[in-house]
Protein backbone atom coordinates (compact mmCIF):
# COMPACT_ATOMS: atom_id res chain seq x y z
CA UNK A 1 0.00 0.00 0.00
CA UNK A 2 1.37 3.44 -1.00
CA UNK A 3 2.14 5.81 1.80
CA UNK A 4 1.00 9.40 1.68
CA UNK A 5 3.55 12.04 0.76
CA UNK A 6 5.27 13.27 3.89
CA UNK A 7 6.92 16.38 2.53
CA UNK A 8 5.38 19.71 3.58
CA UNK A 9 6.12 23.35 2.79
CA UNK A 10 4.56 26.81 3.10
CA UNK A 11 2.64 28.21 0.15
CA UNK A 12 5.16 31.05 -0.04
CA UNK A 13 7.88 28.59 -1.09
CA UNK A 14 6.50 28.06 -4.60
CA UNK A 15 5.61 31.69 -5.19
CA UNK A 16 8.73 32.55 -7.20
CA UNK A 17 8.16 29.66 -9.61
CA UNK A 18 4.62 30.77 -10.31
CA UNK A 19 5.83 34.34 -10.79
CA UNK A 20 8.48 33.14 -13.24
CA UNK A 21 5.91 31.21 -15.24
CA UNK A 22 3.55 34.20 -15.36
CA UNK A 23 6.35 36.55 -16.41
CA UNK A 24 7.30 34.11 -19.15
CA UNK A 25 3.77 34.14 -20.57
CA UNK A 26 3.70 37.96 -20.43
CA UNK A 27 7.05 38.08 -22.24
CA UNK A 28 5.84 35.70 -24.94
CA UNK A 29 2.77 37.90 -25.48
CA UNK A 30 4.95 41.04 -25.65
CA UNK A 31 7.26 39.40 -28.19
CA UNK A 32 4.36 38.16 -30.30
CA UNK A 33 2.67 41.57 -30.14
CA UNK A 34 5.85 43.23 -31.39
CA UNK A 35 6.03 40.79 -34.31
CA UNK A 36 2.32 41.28 -34.97
CA UNK A 37 2.74 45.06 -35.18
CA UNK A 38 5.33 44.62 -37.94
CA UNK A 39 3.15 42.13 -39.83
CA UNK A 40 0.08 44.36 -39.39
CA UNK A 41 1.88 47.36 -40.88
CA UNK A 42 2.92 45.28 -43.88
CA UNK A 43 -0.53 43.73 -44.20
CA UNK A 44 -2.39 47.06 -44.18
CA UNK A 45 -0.02 49.01 -46.42
CA UNK A 46 -2.57 49.14 -49.27
CA UNK A 47 -5.69 49.49 -47.16
CA UNK A 48 -6.88 52.71 -48.82
CA UNK A 49 -6.47 51.26 -52.33
CA UNK A 50 -8.11 47.89 -51.65
CA UNK A 51 -10.91 48.68 -49.23
CA UNK A 52 -13.29 45.98 -50.46
CA UNK A 53 -10.66 43.30 -49.91
CA UNK A 54 -9.97 44.54 -46.39
CA UNK A 55 -13.67 44.77 -45.56
CA UNK A 56 -14.02 41.15 -46.61
CA UNK A 57 -11.06 40.25 -44.39
CA UNK A 58 -12.61 42.11 -41.45
CA UNK A 59 -15.92 40.32 -41.94
CA UNK A 60 -14.09 37.00 -42.03
CA UNK A 61 -12.23 37.82 -38.81
CA UNK A 62 -15.43 38.75 -36.95
CA UNK A 63 -17.27 35.71 -38.31
CA UNK A 64 -20.69 34.59 -39.52
CA UNK A 65 -23.22 36.04 -40.36
CA UNK A 66 -21.11 38.93 -41.66
CA UNK A 67 -19.52 36.47 -44.09
CA UNK A 68 -22.97 36.02 -45.71
CA UNK A 69 -23.71 39.71 -45.81
CA UNK A 70 -24.93 39.82 -49.42
CA UNK A 71 -27.51 37.08 -48.98
CA UNK A 72 -30.31 38.91 -47.20
CA UNK A 73 -33.84 40.25 -47.68
CA UNK A 74 -35.53 43.22 -46.06
CA UNK A 75 -36.21 42.18 -42.45
CA UNK A 76 -39.64 41.72 -40.94
CA UNK A 77 -40.35 44.57 -38.49
CA UNK A 78 -43.11 45.19 -35.97
CA UNK A 79 -43.63 48.75 -34.73
CA UNK A 80 -45.50 49.40 -31.46
CA UNK A 81 -46.30 53.07 -30.92
CA UNK A 82 -45.36 54.31 -27.45
CA UNK A 83 -46.30 57.98 -27.67
CA UNK A 84 -46.76 61.03 -29.87
CA UNK A 85 -44.58 64.02 -29.03
CA UNK A 86 -44.89 67.42 -30.66
CA UNK A 87 -42.19 66.83 -33.29
CA UNK A 88 -41.80 63.04 -33.40
CA UNK A 89 -43.47 59.72 -32.66
CA UNK A 90 -41.74 57.08 -30.54
CA UNK A 91 -42.02 53.40 -31.44
CA UNK A 92 -40.60 50.24 -29.92
CA UNK A 93 -39.44 48.25 -32.93
CA UNK A 94 -38.81 44.51 -33.16
CA UNK A 95 -36.72 43.36 -36.14
CA UNK A 96 -36.18 39.76 -37.20
CA UNK A 97 -32.51 40.07 -38.12
CA UNK A 98 -31.99 36.31 -38.56
CA UNK A 99 -34.33 33.34 -38.40
CA UNK A 100 -35.20 33.05 -34.73
CA UNK A 101 -33.28 36.17 -33.69
CA UNK A 102 -35.24 39.34 -32.95
CA UNK A 103 -33.61 42.62 -31.96
CA UNK A 104 -35.55 45.44 -30.34
CA UNK A 105 -34.91 49.15 -30.37
CA UNK A 106 -36.51 52.54 -30.03
CA UNK A 107 -37.39 54.49 -33.16
CA UNK A 108 -37.95 58.24 -33.00
CA UNK A 109 -39.65 59.27 -36.24
CA UNK A 110 -39.79 62.94 -37.10
CA UNK A 111 -43.13 64.00 -38.52
CA UNK A 112 -42.34 66.05 -41.60
CA UNK A 113 -40.82 64.64 -44.78
CA UNK A 114 -37.79 62.55 -45.68
CA UNK A 115 -34.86 62.95 -43.31
CA UNK A 116 -31.58 61.20 -42.51
CA UNK A 117 -31.60 58.53 -39.82
CA UNK A 118 -28.94 58.36 -37.11
CA UNK A 119 -28.28 55.13 -35.24
CA UNK A 120 -27.48 56.08 -31.63
CA UNK A 121 -25.73 53.22 -29.85
CA UNK A 122 -25.52 52.74 -26.10
CA UNK A 123 -22.54 51.20 -24.31
CA UNK A 124 -21.98 48.71 -21.50
CA UNK A 125 -24.88 48.40 -19.01
CA UNK A 126 -26.82 50.66 -21.35
CA UNK A 127 -30.24 50.37 -22.96
CA UNK A 128 -32.21 52.43 -25.50
CA UNK A 129 -34.56 53.43 -22.67
CA UNK A 130 -31.71 54.72 -20.51
CA UNK A 131 -30.09 56.84 -23.20
CA UNK A 132 -33.54 58.14 -24.24
CA UNK A 133 -34.08 59.61 -20.75
CA UNK A 134 -37.09 57.35 -20.08
CA UNK A 135 -35.82 57.03 -16.49
CA UNK A 136 -35.19 60.79 -16.03
CA UNK A 137 -31.42 60.29 -15.89
CA UNK A 138 -29.04 59.32 -18.71
CA UNK A 139 -25.98 58.80 -16.46
CA UNK A 140 -22.67 59.29 -18.30
CA UNK A 141 -24.42 59.43 -21.68
CA UNK A 142 -25.02 63.13 -21.05
CA UNK A 143 -28.37 63.16 -22.93
CA UNK A 144 -26.65 61.75 -26.02
CA UNK A 145 -29.80 60.62 -27.82
CA UNK A 146 -31.84 63.76 -27.12
CA UNK A 147 -28.99 65.92 -28.39
CA UNK A 148 -29.05 64.02 -31.69
CA UNK A 149 -32.85 64.05 -31.82
CA UNK A 150 -33.06 67.84 -31.53
CA UNK A 151 -31.45 68.00 -34.97
CA UNK A 152 -33.56 67.44 -38.10
CA UNK A 153 -33.10 63.63 -38.19
CA UNK A 154 -34.83 60.39 -37.30
CA UNK A 155 -33.14 58.35 -34.55
CA UNK A 156 -32.95 54.60 -33.97
CA UNK A 157 -31.46 53.16 -30.76
CA UNK A 158 -30.83 49.37 -30.88
CA UNK A 159 -30.71 47.13 -27.80
CA UNK A 160 -27.44 45.16 -27.67
CA UNK A 161 -26.59 42.34 -25.25
CA UNK A 162 -25.10 44.82 -22.77
CA UNK A 163 -27.85 45.58 -20.26
CA UNK A 164 -27.25 45.01 -16.54
CA UNK A 165 -28.89 41.67 -15.83
CA UNK A 166 -29.80 42.32 -12.20
CA UNK A 167 -31.40 45.68 -12.97
CA UNK A 168 -33.65 44.36 -15.73
CA UNK A 169 -34.05 40.85 -14.24
CA UNK A 170 -32.82 39.25 -17.46
CA UNK A 171 -29.48 37.69 -16.58
CA UNK A 172 -26.95 36.87 -19.29
CA UNK A 173 -23.26 36.02 -19.60
CA UNK A 174 -21.96 37.93 -22.61
CA UNK A 175 -18.45 36.45 -22.36
CA UNK A 176 -19.77 32.87 -22.26
CA UNK A 177 -22.16 33.47 -25.15
CA UNK A 178 -19.36 35.04 -27.16
CA UNK A 179 -17.11 32.03 -26.53
CA UNK A 180 -19.86 29.64 -27.62
CA UNK A 181 -20.50 31.69 -30.75
CA UNK A 182 -16.79 31.66 -31.60
CA UNK A 183 -16.82 27.85 -31.40
CA UNK A 184 -19.34 27.81 -34.24
CA UNK A 185 -17.62 30.41 -36.43
CA UNK A 186 -19.35 33.53 -35.19
CA UNK A 187 -19.02 36.08 -32.36
CA UNK A 188 -21.35 38.30 -30.38
CA UNK A 189 -19.85 41.28 -32.21
CA UNK A 190 -20.51 39.74 -35.63
CA UNK A 191 -24.14 39.07 -34.69
CA UNK A 192 -24.73 42.56 -33.40
CA UNK A 193 -22.95 44.41 -36.21
CA UNK A 194 -25.01 42.31 -38.62
CA UNK A 195 -28.17 43.25 -36.72
CA UNK A 196 -27.37 46.97 -37.07
CA UNK A 197 -26.78 46.44 -40.79
CA UNK A 198 -30.20 44.79 -40.99
CA UNK A 199 -31.68 47.90 -39.40
CA UNK A 200 -30.21 49.93 -42.25
CA UNK A 201 -31.66 47.42 -44.74
CA UNK A 202 -35.13 48.06 -43.35
CA UNK A 203 -34.97 51.84 -43.26
CA UNK A 204 -33.20 52.14 -46.62
CA UNK A 205 -36.42 50.95 -48.24
CA UNK A 206 -38.51 53.67 -46.54
CA UNK A 207 -39.20 56.88 -48.44
CA UNK A 208 -39.03 58.91 -45.22
CA UNK A 209 -35.32 58.04 -44.73
CA UNK A 210 -32.76 59.80 -46.95
CA UNK A 211 -29.34 58.90 -45.50
CA UNK A 212 -27.54 57.32 -42.53
CA UNK A 213 -25.18 58.33 -39.75
CA UNK A 214 -24.13 56.65 -36.51
CA UNK A 215 -23.11 57.83 -33.04
CA UNK A 216 -21.91 55.59 -30.21
CA UNK A 217 -20.41 55.74 -26.73
CA UNK A 218 -17.97 53.21 -25.19
CA UNK A 219 -19.09 49.78 -26.46
CA UNK A 220 -21.32 51.81 -28.76
CA UNK A 221 -18.17 53.55 -29.99
CA UNK A 222 -16.78 50.14 -30.95
CA UNK A 223 -19.96 49.20 -32.80
CA UNK A 224 -19.97 52.57 -34.54
CA UNK A 225 -16.39 52.11 -35.71
CA UNK A 226 -16.97 48.56 -36.95
CA UNK A 227 -20.37 49.13 -38.58
CA UNK A 228 -19.25 52.28 -40.38
CA UNK A 229 -16.14 50.45 -41.60
CA UNK A 230 -18.20 47.59 -43.03
CA UNK A 231 -21.29 49.43 -44.33
CA UNK A 232 -20.64 52.38 -46.63
CA UNK A 233 -24.25 53.55 -46.32
CA UNK A 234 -23.17 55.22 -43.08
CA UNK A 235 -21.90 58.54 -44.40
CA UNK A 236 -20.67 60.01 -41.12
CA UNK A 237 -19.84 58.54 -37.70
CA UNK A 238 -18.95 59.70 -34.19
CA UNK A 239 -17.15 57.16 -31.99
CA UNK A 240 -16.75 58.34 -28.39
CA UNK A 241 -14.70 56.84 -25.53
CA UNK A 242 -13.52 53.67 -27.26
CA UNK A 243 -10.64 54.30 -29.70
CA UNK A 244 -7.39 53.09 -28.11
CA UNK A 245 -4.37 50.82 -28.29
CA UNK A 246 -6.23 47.53 -28.42
CA UNK A 247 -3.50 45.35 -26.91
CA UNK A 248 -3.85 47.28 -23.66
CA UNK A 249 -7.59 46.54 -23.45
CA UNK A 250 -7.85 42.97 -24.73
CA UNK A 251 -11.39 42.21 -23.60
CA UNK A 252 -12.54 38.84 -24.91
CA UNK A 253 -15.60 40.14 -26.78
CA UNK A 254 -13.52 42.52 -28.88
CA UNK A 255 -10.62 40.16 -29.44
CA UNK A 256 -10.36 37.69 -32.34
CA UNK A 257 -7.84 35.11 -33.49
CA UNK A 258 -4.71 36.84 -34.85
CA UNK A 259 -6.47 40.21 -34.88
CA UNK A 260 -3.22 41.87 -33.76
CA UNK A 261 -1.71 40.91 -37.12
CA UNK A 262 -4.50 42.48 -39.17
CA UNK A 263 -6.89 44.94 -37.56
CA UNK A 264 -6.57 47.26 -34.61
CA UNK A 265 -8.56 50.45 -34.18
CA UNK A 266 -6.47 52.46 -36.66
CA UNK A 267 -6.89 49.92 -39.47
CA UNK A 268 -10.64 49.67 -38.88
CA UNK A 269 -10.91 53.46 -38.98
CA UNK A 270 -9.13 53.49 -42.35
CA UNK A 271 -12.05 51.58 -43.87
CA UNK A 272 -14.37 54.52 -43.15
CA UNK A 273 -12.40 56.78 -45.51
CA UNK A 274 -13.41 58.92 -47.41
CA UNK A 275 -16.58 59.25 -45.31
CA UNK A 276 -16.47 61.39 -42.16
CA UNK A 277 -15.21 59.94 -38.87
CA UNK A 278 -15.00 61.82 -35.58
CA UNK A 279 -13.16 60.17 -32.70
CA UNK A 280 -13.70 61.59 -29.20
CA UNK A 281 -11.76 60.61 -26.07
CA UNK A 282 -11.84 61.94 -22.52
CA UNK A 283 -8.50 63.00 -21.10
CA UNK A 284 -9.52 61.70 -17.65
CA UNK A 285 -11.16 58.46 -18.83
CA UNK A 286 -10.77 56.04 -15.93
CA UNK A 287 -11.15 52.93 -18.11
CA UNK A 288 -9.28 53.68 -21.34
CA UNK A 289 -6.09 55.72 -21.03
CA UNK A 290 -5.66 58.89 -23.04
CA UNK A 291 -2.07 57.82 -23.75
CA UNK A 292 -3.33 54.72 -25.54
CA UNK A 293 -5.74 56.78 -27.63
CA UNK A 294 -2.99 59.22 -28.57
CA UNK A 295 -0.64 56.41 -29.58
CA UNK A 296 -3.27 54.76 -31.79
CA UNK A 297 -4.24 58.11 -33.32
CA UNK A 298 -0.60 58.69 -34.21
CA UNK A 299 -0.61 55.34 -36.01
CA UNK A 300 -3.79 56.28 -37.86
CA UNK A 301 -2.40 59.63 -38.97
CA UNK A 302 0.76 57.94 -40.25
CA UNK A 303 -1.38 55.60 -42.32
CA UNK A 304 -3.26 58.58 -43.76
CA UNK A 305 -0.22 60.17 -45.39
CA UNK A 306 -1.37 59.18 -48.88
CA UNK A 307 -4.98 60.34 -48.42
CA UNK A 308 -4.75 63.15 -45.86
CA UNK A 309 -6.90 63.64 -42.75
CA UNK A 310 -9.61 66.03 -43.99
CA UNK A 311 -12.16 63.23 -43.42
CA UNK A 312 -10.97 62.63 -39.83
CA UNK A 313 -11.63 64.62 -36.65
CA UNK A 314 -9.91 63.79 -33.36
CA UNK A 315 -11.19 65.48 -30.20
CA UNK A 316 -9.82 65.23 -26.67
CA UNK A 317 -12.33 66.61 -24.19
CA UNK A 318 -11.96 67.39 -20.51
CA UNK A 319 -13.98 64.49 -19.17
CA UNK A 320 -14.04 61.00 -17.72
CA UNK A 321 -15.59 57.90 -19.34
CA UNK A 322 -18.61 59.75 -20.68
CA UNK A 323 -20.17 60.99 -23.87
CA UNK A 324 -18.66 64.31 -24.88
CA UNK A 325 -20.78 67.32 -23.90
CA UNK A 326 -19.76 69.34 -26.97
CA UNK A 327 -22.47 69.36 -29.68
CA UNK A 328 -20.16 70.35 -32.54
CA UNK A 329 -19.46 66.78 -33.75
CA UNK A 330 -23.19 65.94 -33.72
CA UNK A 331 -24.02 69.02 -35.77
CA UNK A 332 -21.25 68.26 -38.24
CA UNK A 333 -22.47 64.67 -38.62
CA UNK A 334 -25.97 65.96 -39.39
CA UNK A 335 -24.52 68.37 -41.97
CA UNK A 336 -22.63 65.49 -43.57
CA UNK A 337 -25.70 63.30 -43.98
CA UNK A 338 -28.07 66.08 -45.04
Amino acid sequence: MNKKIQYREDRETSKEYKETYLKGIEQIIANREQSARIRRDDYSANIFRNQKQFRDELRSMLGWPLTDIEERKTPIVQMAKLTDESKYTIYRATLEVLDGLEMTGLFFQKKEGAKPLVVVQHGGYGTPELISNFYRDTSNYNDMLERVLKEDVHVFAPQLLLWQGETYQVEHDRVNLDARLKRVGSSITALEVYAIIRILDYFEAKDYVSNFGMVGFSYGGMYTLLTAALDTRIKSAVSCSFFNTRGEIAWSDWTWFCSAEKFCDAEIACLIYPRRLCIEVGVRDEFFSIEGARAEMQRLKQKCQEVGTDWLDYIEFDGIHEFCREDGPIKRLVEDIQ
